[in-house]
């Protein structure tokens, strides 16, 4: 069952700064060119490779003591991005849900993430994903919410990718989940606030794919997006974490 009270809005026109901030998130650069991923139930085959089996269910697989340890103990959902190596743009998506004290693999995705890898101090412009455990707060996009009662949703056409921008790039924002990576919580995703400043970058989302890597972001299919929008619950204090494989599990 989700947690009551879930906040809910509704926009149906944005601020300028909302906009700015929309034509510089995550996704926009040189097109690239390539097709969506798909999704795939847990036991499907293919998937996060190592990190498909773990010896201890109590620990989210394929996670080191040190990003384990930043797991808040709350948390009854993870999203793990686990990227193909440092400097790939290619990653795996895999949601976890916990049960008693057991982590189990609910379903997994292809996804991109920054178009030059992972940084473990992100910086504006970079290309590079940040490498972290952050928490999962606000969602939006252009299309309605399609699950009423889960994460706080944003509607805006403010979300939408600008059309001077390659074909395969946009849709990448009609539906977006904020990683709480230098942002206000509890805004909508195209908030402009960086609480650290500009120069860490901010606007990094989950997002839908357009079939190579982002800016910043990590993007799954639409089928991925919105399973996580139907699937994740503030009640039960979803995380991302995010990284390449080896940087995970140090």
């Amino acid at each position: 069952m989700r947690s009551g009270g879930a906040r809910r809005k509704t926009v149906a026109t944005a601020a300028l700064g909302l906009l700015l901030v929309t034509l510089t998130a995550c996704g926009g650069g040189p097109p690239q060119s390539g097709t969506a991923p798909g999704d795939r139930a847990a036991g499907d085959g293919g998937g996060a490779g190592p990190a498909r089996e773990s010896a201890d269910p109590t620990r989210v697989p394929g996670i080191g003591d040190r990003f384990q340890k930043l797991i808040p103990a709350a948390s009854r959902q993870v999203v793990a991005v686990y990227g193909d190596g440092p400097d790939s743009a290619d990653s795996t998506v895999v949601l976890y849900t916990k049960e008693g004290t057991a982590w189990h693999r609910v379903r997994d995705w292809a996804a991109h993430n920054g178009r030059k890898g992972w940084a473990t101090e992100h910086r504006e412009d970079d290309k590079r994903s940040p490498v972290g455990v952050f928490t999962l707060s606000d969602a939006g996009g252009v299309l309605p919410d399609p699950s009423p009662g889960g994460l706080p949703y944003t509607r805006s056409e403010s979300f939408a990718a600008p059309r001077w921008w390659a074909k395969p790039y946009w849709h990448d924002f009609d539906y977006v989940i904020a990683i709480d990576y230098n942002r206000v919580k509890g805004t909508p995703p195209n908030d402009p606030t960086r609480p650290q400043g500009a120069a860490k970058g901010g606007s990094i989302w989950l997002h839908m794919d357009h079939g190579s890597g982002t800016s910043a972001c990590v993007s799954l299919s639409r089928a991925g997006m919105e399973y996580l929008l139907r699937t994740l619950d503030p009640g039960k204090r979803p995380v991302v974490v995010m990284g390449d494989r080896a940087e995970l599990a140090a």
